[in-house]
C-alpha cells in the first residue's frame, strides 16, 4: 500500500464558494442522472472536493479545516436540499473523524498529498480476517457501501481470527479503493443515487497500522476528535432528512398558490386543511431542527471547554435528536405528498422523489425505532443496549 494509492492531487481548483454553487446546481439538475446510474458522477465528486466537503473534518495539521460539527452538518443539509443522494454521499466527509482512530503515522501517509481524501465503507457483517506476515489477510463481501464509486479509500469490517491485538473486537480495515471489486446491485425506491453497492475483497493483505477499532479513541487530541464518532455518524445521516424535508415543504409552498383542481375547488393555498397542515409541518420541522443543532452545539461546547469525553446523557441526547430529526423529516415529506394531491403521485415529480428519499433515512440502523427505547432508558436512569449511545 503506497501513499500514491490513497491520496491524489485534484484538478485545477475552483474557489470553495464557486465550487459549492456549481455543486448545488449539479445536484438540483442531475438527480435523475445519478438515480439512473445509481451513483453520483465523478465530476460532481470532484466539485465536492473543491467545495471543501472532504477536507472539512480533516485536522488542520493535515491541511484540513477541522470544522465545527454544526457548520459541517449545515453544509450537508444545504446539499441535501438540492438532492438527497448527493447530500448522503457528501455526508461521509465526516469520516475523517472516524478515521482519526488510525495511528498518526498512518494518517500522515493518508493525507500526504492533501486532505481531500474520499472514504467509503461497509461494516456489516464483519468478515473473518487471517493474521499473516505483514498484517491481516482480508476476504469477504460487504453491503451498503455508499459512495464507493467515488472513493479513494475503502474501509471494511473484520474480526481477526484468534482475537488479534484487540482481543476479538471488530476492526475496520482500510485499503485503497483499487483493492475492491464493486458489485452494482443498488436497486431501491429512495436515495437511488448513493451508489450503496456491495463490495468484494479477495485476499488483500492490510497492514496492522491500517486497521482501527470502530468508534475507538482518536489519535488526535483537539475537541473535534473527542466528539463521539457513532453519534456523529447518526447525525450526518439524519441531517440529510432535514434537508430533503425542507426542499419538500418549499416545493409545496411554491406549488400551492397556483395549483387548482379539475373539480373547480380552490387553489391549494386557499384550502383550510392545507393552511393548517402546512403550518403544523413547518413547526414540526423547525422544532426538530432546533433540537438537533441545540444538542450538537451544547455537546461541542463541553469539548471546547476541556471535557475529555461526553457523558452518557449527552451522547444519548445526540442520538435522540438525530432519530427525532429523521422521523420528523419523513413525516413532513409524507404530509407534503398527501397535501399535493394527484400532483405528487407522478413518479418523476420532485415531491414524489422527496418522499422516497426522506423515507429511507429513518430506515437506517442508526436511526431506527430501537433508538427511542434506548434513549428513554437513559433518561430514566436505566442501562441501554450495548453499543448505545
Amino acid at each position: 500500500m503506497t501513499v500514491a494509492d490513497i491520496s491524489k492531487p485534484g484538478e485545477a481548483a475552483l474557489g470553495k464558494a464557486e465550487a459549492l454553487e456549481r455543486l448545488l446546481a449539479a445536484a438540483r439538475e442531475r438527480h435523475a442522472e445519478f438515480a439512473g446510474q445509481t451513483h453520483v458522477s465523478a465530476d460532481v465528486i470532484e466539485l465536492m472536493k473543491q467545495a471543501g466537503v472532504y477536507r472539512a473534518m480533516v485536522a488542520r495539521r493535515f491541511g484540513g479545516d477541522e470544522m465545527h460539527p454544526s457548520d459541517f452538518l449545515r453544509l450537508i443539509e444545504t446539499i441535501s436540499e438540492a438532492d438527497g443522494s448527493t447530500g448522503w454521499v457528501a455526508s461521509f466527509g465526516f469520516s475523517a473523524v472516524y478515521l482519526s482512530s488510525l495511528p498518526l503515522p498512518t494518517l500522515e501517509k493518508m493525507y500526504a498529498n492533501g486532505p481531500d481524501v474520499v472514504f467509503a465503507g461497509g461494516i456489516f457483517p464483519p468478515q473473518s480476517a487471517v493474521p499473516v506476515e505483514g498484517g491481516v489477510e482480508v476476504s469477504g463481501r460487504w453491503s451498503w457501501g455508499s459512495g464507493c464509486r467515488g472513493a479513494d479509500v475503502i474501509g471494511v469490517g473484520i474480526k481477526v481470527e484468534g482475537g488479534g491485538p484487540t482481543g476479538g473486537l471488530p476492526l475496520i480495515a482500510v485499503m485503497p479503493a483499487s483493492s475492491i471489486e464493486i458489485v452494482d446491485n443498488w436497486n431501491v425506491t429512495g436515495m437511488q443515487g448513493t451508489g450503496s453497492h456491495d463490495m468484494v475483497v479477495d485476499k488483500v493483505v492490510v497492514p496492522q497500522e491500517w486497521t482501527f477499532i470502530r468508534g475507538g479513541a482518536s489519535s488526535l487530541d483537539t475537541p473535534l476528535y473527542r466528539y463521539p464518532s457513532m453519534p456523529l455518524a447518526a447525525q450526518m445521516l439524519a441531517v440529510v432528512g432535514l434537508g430533503v424535508a425542507r426542499a419538500s415543504l418549499d416545493c409545496l409552498i411554491t406549488l400551492a398558490g397556483g395549483r387548482t383542481s379539475i373539480t373547480g375547488a380552490p387553489t391549494l393555498a386557499d384550502r383550510a386543511y392545507v393552511q393548517t397542515d402546512i403550518a403544523k409541518a413547518e413547526a414540526a420541522l423547525r422544532s426538530a431542527r432546533a433540537f438537533f443543532y441545540e444538542t450538537t452545539d451544547a455537546a461541542f461546547a463541553q469539548l471546547e471547554a476541556g471535557a475529555e469525553e461526553l457523558d452518557v446523557t449527552t451522547r444519548s441526547l445526540l442520538r435522540l435528536a438525530s432519530t427525532n430529526a429523521a422521523h420528523v423529516a419523513a413525516e413532513v415529506a409524507g404530509t407534503v405528498h398527501r397535501l399535493s394531491g394527484t400532483t405528487g403521485i407522478g413518479a418523476d415529480h420532485p415531491i414524489a422523489r422527496y418522499l422516497r428519499d426522506a423515507m429511507v433515512v429513518p430506515q437506517h440502523a442508526f436511526l431506527a425505532d430501537g433508538t427511542w427505547q434506548n434513549a428513554g432508558k437513559i433518561i430514566l436512569g436505566l442501562e441501554a443496549a450495548p453499543g448505545f449511545p
